[in-house]
């Protein structure tokens, strides 16, 4: 069996340690390098290229939204999945932004961890229960957002589309689902983004949080 390779990115040893072993415990898991700051993490993303980069925010010399900004640019395969003590939406858009596949809360980490590196190792999402809780909480409480309604005028493949995209999926993917071509699902995407007035898929993870699209994952 094909282990899932998995990257470490924390400035605290103990904490690196921790996670470490909590991986290795997994019979389908590997820990294949470990970085202490934002720049090191980069490196070793590009040069390990492992399957999921967990990534602590708050580390010296390079943040981890910047790094997770860098990894996903120039190894866009690499999923990274933030690991986080702030709870602030602030943060956790600022990560959404950056590129992160998901995140999860200190607090919680432990099976929430493990499950979270399994679901972006297969091309998803994952959001720790608690944060989704508050992104919901604060997105259907303010306007923005909020012209684009139930998303009634999108057609049914249109409504697929978006979904998928806002679960973490790339569009060759979408296409092998729904049997038609890349192009295909690129023009449903644009048309889609049209019709709701999304900029980028930080707009269609907010709008599919509304809609209640990721609740199961």
């Amino acid at each position: 069996m094909n282990k899932l390779r998995v990257l470490l990115a924390d400035d605290h040893p103990v904490v690196r340690g921790g996670l470490k072993a909590l991986i290795a415990a997994q019979p389908d898991m590997e820990v294949v390098g470990e970085a202490g700051d934002g720049h090191a993490a980069v490196r070793q993303a590009v040069a390990l290229r492992p399957d999921v980069a967990v990534m602590d925010l708050s580390m010296p010399g390079l943040d981890g939204a910047a790094a997770t900004a860098q990894i996903v640019r120039i190894a866009p395969k690499v999923k990274v999945l933030a690991l986080t003590a702030h709870q602030d939406q602030g943060y956790l858009q600022l990560l959404l932004k950056a590129g992160a596949a998901g995140y999860v809360l200190k607090q919680t980490a432990g099976e929430d961890l493990i499950r979270g590196i399994r679901t972006v190792a297969a091309g998803q999402t994952y959001l720790d229960p608690a944060v989704a809780g508050q992104l919901v909480s604060a997105l259907t409480s303010r306007p923005k957002l909020g012209t684009v309604g139930t998303g009634a005028d999108l057609s049914d493949r249109e409504g697929q589309v978006l979904r998928f995209l806002a679960q973490g999926y790339a569009l060759k993917q979408i296409a092998a689902i729904l049997d038609v071509s890349a192009r295909t699902v690129e023009t449903y995407r644009a048309r889609a983004m049209e019709k709701l007035g999304l900029r980028n898929r930080s707009d269609i993870v907010r709008y599919a949080l509304q809609r209640g699209w990721l609740s199961d994952v």
